[in-house]
């Protein structure tokens, strides 16, 4: 049965996969962007329009999702511009707050969430307490039919994973010094996670429910590193560094345009992004990531 989605991220990595998904399985989409441009290579998409919100406030999500049956949201960020928590918060519960309201106004039954392995109202960073409370927010509601996606590092083409790694080896000669390097991850392919959400859309038993998403493999940050460097083709010394300099290291680097390493990052290095209980998805990075990295 189609049903007539907005999506809230759609014009994102994990977004512009599930769009495609959605569209080829005949849904209705209403992509909300704070930016049309954002979206620039999805408006081709059958089915599939795109409307400006520039604030995602409650009033422009009621307005935008009327006559909506299902509203998913992707919005996602990794660092913010200070380091109080504040963008984390907005991003990442006021927006979520926002739609939820508005599935409530317009009586959206349905309401699918993408949030992060080990979100925690009590994690050790920003990011994973702003994630940790839109789930108790989502979980406390009555009114709509929700579920909540959980994922380790997700990867794919297009990622800002590997691919961040692989353009940093690409200019760093000889020697690496990597960061939390014996930070652990069970990586997920996008097109799993967007299976995961499909699938949930004809399933009632879904309803109320988490589900953490991990790939069949678990490695460290310097394997993955080191596969990174050996499939871009760029191979490197990546050297793990202690805990201290691997502090200093994200101090530093949250002074970079771009923040390619943070010290809210670096609290979240702290937990493996490994999941506790569940059946890994399927798709392992080797058989995908060969085919982008080595472009």
């Amino acid at each position: 049965m189609t049903k007539n989605i907005a999506i809230l991220g759609g014009g994102g990595f994990v977004g512009s996969e599930l769009c495609r998904r959605l569209a080829a399985d005949g849904h209705t989409i209403r992509l909300l962007s704070r930016k049309l441009n954002h979206a620039t290579a999805l408006s081709e998409l059958p089915n599939l329009s795109v409307h400006l919100c520039p604030d995602y406030s409650a009033a422009e999500l009621a307005k935008e999702t009327q006559s909506c049956d299902v509203l998913i949201n992707l919005i996602g960020i990794l660092n913010e511009k200070g380091r109080d928590g504040s963008g984390f918060n907005a991003a990442h519960y006021v927006i979520t707050q926002n739609a939820l309201q508005a599935c409530v106004s317009n009586a959206i039954p349905r309401m699918l969430q993408l949030s992060a392995l080990h979100a925690d109202v009590d994690g050790p960073s920003h990011y994973l307490r702003s994630k940790g409370k839109a789930e108790a927010l989502l979980n406390n509601c009555r009114d709509v039919d929700i579920t909540i996606f959980k994922p380790s590092v997700i990867f794919g083409p297009g990622d800002s994973f590997l691919n961040r790694f692989a353009d940093l080896l690409r200019f760093t000669p000889g020697v690496f010094p990597l960061a939390c390097g014996n930070a652990r991850f069970a990586p997920v392919y996008v097109g799993d996670v967007v299976n995961a959400m499909t699938n949930s859309l004809s399933q009632s038993d879904s309803y109320a429910q988490s589900y953490e998403l991990c790939g069949p493999n678990i490695y460290t940050l310097k394997e993955l590193v080191q596969l990174t460097g050996k499939l871009s083709g760029h191979p490197r010394w990546v050297i793990t560094l202690p805990p201290m300099l691997s502090k200093l290291q994200a101090m530093m680097l949250e002074l970079v345009p771009g923040k390619p390493l943070s010290m809210d990052n670096f609290r979240s290095l702290s937990l493996d992004s490994v999941c506790s209980q569940c059946t890994p998805c399927p798709t392992s990075l080797e058989s995908i990531a060969s085919s982008y990295l080595s472009k």
